[in-house]
């Protein structure tokens, strides 16, 4: 019996590589990507296309939505707030978009369970998500356990999370390993053209190049 994992991809290097570890361990994968008004949007999206291509899956599901905007309070959905450039904050960040994981997972859910997966695929990781409230171990067990209460009988979903433990540049090297085309993947918070090199996600990006010794394949103005 073929199982199936729904992966959440946005384009990114961290689920682009939870997409390629789900096949390495024999699932399906099911891709789901959303447009939530996000500065990158364009990007995300492109890049999320060719990753599916380079997968080879037909018919990956994308969702709109553009609630987020109405809801702002985020740098990455609020153009009247500007994207932190001066190093990785403490706290809850202002790229933090609220409650997106909790949302993201409620409408994968239900693809999942139409879909017939076993589980959902998710890719938080505690070394650059310490301040989203919606990527901690704790909320997204607690999120697994309701899930199943909120779903029929015959449903039964986990939720994985293969990268939560490990470090950027762990994920670059088992990156590199399963031959995940990090070429096609899009980290930056504030650019679609080259990446800008000073925005938390890129720094977290290129530190963890540097330290697994890998040049990133993708331009940066900085």
């Amino acid at each position: 019996m073929t199982k199936k994992a729904l992966c959440i991809m946005s384009g990114g290097m961290d689920s682009t590589l939870v997409a390629y570890i789900m096949r390495s361990r024999g699932y399906t994968i099911v891709p789901l990507h959303f447009n939530y008004g996000q500065r990158t949007l364009t990007k995300e999206l492109h890049a999320y296309r060719a990753i599916c291509e380079e997968l080879g899956v037909r018919d990956p599901y994308e969702i709109d939505l553009p609630f987020f905007t109405t809801i702002g309070a985020s740098a990455l959905t609020d153009p009247t707030l500007e994207v932190p450039t001066g190093g990785i904050e403490e706290g809850v960040p202002i790229t933090y978009v609220p409650f997106r994981n909790g949302i993201f997972l409620s409408i994968a859910t239900a693809i999942a369970e139409k879909e017939g997966c076993s589980c959902i695929a998710i890719g938080v990781v505690e070394e650059d998500s310490s301040g989203y409230p919606d990527c901690r171990n704790a909320f997204i067990r607690s999120f697994e356990r309701s899930a199943n209460l909120g779903t029929k009988e015959t449903t039964h979903l986990t939720i994985e999370m293969p990268l939560v433990h490990l470090q950027k540049s762990d994920i670059v090297t088992e990156a590199v390993k399963l031959h995940v085309p990090l070429h096609l993947t899009w980290s930056c918070y504030q650019n679609e053209q080259r990446a800008c090199g000073v925005c938390d996600s890129c720094r977290l990006r290129l530190r963890g190049f540097s330290l697994a010794g890998v040049c990133d394949p993708i331009a940066y103005v900085v």
